[in-house]
């Protein structure tokens, strides 16, 4: 049975809320990534991520931004992360709407 995008977003929100590590396909190559924003920008529903490890086109780790609608086999890991981490440019994304955000670390 295919897992539907509320399962999908019900995973993001449970492992957002209590820090937990992803492991998931996207663009056909397996990641594994501390989630840190879900949120709606431009229209599209996206996961602000953390990519530890996994498949990528690109050095890591590192920030990726992704559609929801492209990820697949999503999986909570029990390992725990500490929280927020700052970003390159030290700024947030923006978003239309922001469904949710880990906590920094502390809180």
């Amino acid at each position: 049975m295919p897992v539907t995008q509320a399962v999908i977003n019900l995973q993001l929100w449970k492992a957002i809320e209590q820090r937990r590590l992803i492991k998931f396909r996207y663009l056909d190559k397996e990641r594994i990534a501390e989630p840190h924003d879900y949120g709606v920008q431009d229209g599209t529903p996206r996961l602000f991520a953390f990519q530890l490890a996994g498949e990528s086109s690109h050095k890591l780790p590192d920030w990726r931004l992704m559609d929801v609608d492209k990820i697949s086999n999503l999986q909570v890991l029990n390992k725990i992360f500490l929280g927020g981490r700052p970003t390159t440019s030290g700024k947030h994304l923006k978003w239309d709407k922001l469904f949710i955000r880990v906590k920094p670390v502390g809180e």
